[in-house]
């Protein structure tokens, strides 16, 4: 195997078992920090040793044994006093006389556990309500994405030198705050797990309609996002609203390559041709949502969107649309999780079910609202509506100033073109 092919092996190896190590080596150190750095001299060691001696049968193995003795040398430097002793459980002296060898062994005995666990525990530390939203998106696809800086960076288009110092940030901040490396009991449960469901779908929401920038998807942050959620559904299987999340975010993945033409412009969804629709995410998305419905959830934010996405996944054509049903959907949704922009989507659904006057009339009730000031999507709703109602010079106005307020630059074409196509 050449250089080049086993750095890309390592690459490989590292995005999916670094989550892993990490995990592990935190539940030893205590420390996320701490963790990812000894995890990181891991994959450095890797990158030193493979390319001569090649990748071992079991990669993973190898990155997460290194680690754990980078972590024992660690705390034998750094731990022969109380605090350690007392954490670990174990006879630290007993490591400063060089009686390492079965240490590993003996401290994965005391403290029995599996590596879902471990997972789980990272998932909530990185997501903890102390960091702000924008630090628990880049310490999430940092720790358990296996992305780097500059990855990241450029997925939200940030500067490298910001997304470093909200890692850092956010680290420090975890260690000064003293966050303990658990699942949270039953009482914080509801509030933390809602806190790592916003996140992950934040991810998936920045790769599914990015914001800024020249593209219309991210289809990285998407799939980054969902292999997230799938594990999460896996750690947390009794969670009715992690599946529906899950479902969500498979329903509207499989639209991903029909969501553009082959220039990468945006395609609206009915515009869609959906025979490019992914049948097997759909089959996915469906399933998760019954589990969730199963579990008694299916009057939850996740899940009723879930259920919003698979009203349009089950219509063959785009006139098969249940609208009726979708407005029924919102109305529920906005008495969960009531928000402006929950009411705008129902004004939509409204003017497609009951015609464009009826659905006019809800966005012109929400144009004072301040929280929608800067949402391009308001006047790009107005305008469709104002169009299907024949008021043509209102409805271009409408759509050139939505054009005016969005940063990406492929809606801001869109947005355009459907203003040059109402004609004068």
């Amino acid at each position: 195997m050449t250089i080049q092919a086993t750095h890309r092996a390592i690459d490989a190896v590292w995005r999916i078992e670094s989550a892993k190590v990490i995990a592990h080596v935190a539940r030893i150190v205590r420390d996320v920090g701490l963790a990812e750095e000894l995890a990181q001299d891991a994959l450095v060691a890797a990158l030193e040793h493979w390319p001569a001696a090649g990748v071992p049968d079991n990669p993973g193995a190898w990155l997460m044994t290194t680690a754990k003795n980078r972590a024992l040398d660690r705390l034998r430097q750094e731990a022969l006093h109380a605090r350690k002793r007392e954490e670990l459980g174990h006879d630290l002296d007993a490591i400063e006389a060089h009686v390492v060898p079965d240490f590993v062994d003996a401290l994965d005995a005391a403290r029995a556990d599996d590596i879902g666990d471990d997972l789980l525990r990272l998932i909530f530390t990185a997501c903890h309500p102390v960091l702000s939203t924008d630090a628990r998106v880049a310490l999430t696809l940092r720790l358990l994405g296996g992305l780097t800086t500059d990855e990241i960076a450029r997925a939200f288009l940030v500067p490298e030198p910001t997304i470093a110092q909200r890692i850092v940030r956010a680290k420090r901040t975890l260690s000064a705050a003293r966050v303990p490396f658990e699942v949270p009991q039953a009482d914080a449960r509801a509030v933390r797990l809602a806190s790592v469901l916003q996140v992950i779908y934040l991810i998936f929401n920045e790769g599914y309609s990015a914001t800024a920038g020249d593209d219309w998807m991210r289809p990285a942050l998407c799939e980054e996002a969902l292999r997230l959620g799938r594990v999460l559904s896996g750690l947390v299987s009794d969670e009715s609203e992690v599946h529906g999340l899950v479902a969500l975010m498979e329903i509207q993945a499989s639209r991903t390559h029909a969501r553009t033409d082959a220039e990468g412009r945006p395609v609206l969804l009915l515009d869609q041709d959906r025979s490019r629709w992914d049948s097997l995410l759909i089959r996915r998305g469906l399933a998760a949502l019954d589990r969730a419905h199963a579990l008694g959830g299916a009057s939850g934010p996740y899940a009723l969107q879930a259920a919003l996405a698979a009203c349009h996944a089950r219509a063959r054509r785009a006139e098969d649309t249940d609208w009726a049903q979708i407005v029924a959907l919102y109305d529920a949704l906005s008495q969960v999780a009531p928000s402006p922009v929950v009411e705008l989507n129902r004004a939509v659904a409204v003017g497609m079910a009951f015609g464009p006057a009826a659905g006019l009339e809800i966005v012109d009730a929400l144009a004072s609202d301040s929280a929608l000031a800067n949402y391009h999507w308001l006047p790009s709703v107005r305008g469709d509506l104002l169009a299907k109602l024949g008021r043509v010079d209102e409805a271009r106005a409408e759509l050139e100033r939505a054009a005016a307020m969005t940063r990406n630059t492929r809606e801001r074409e869109l947005l355009l073109a459907r203003a040059r196509g109402l004609g004068h």
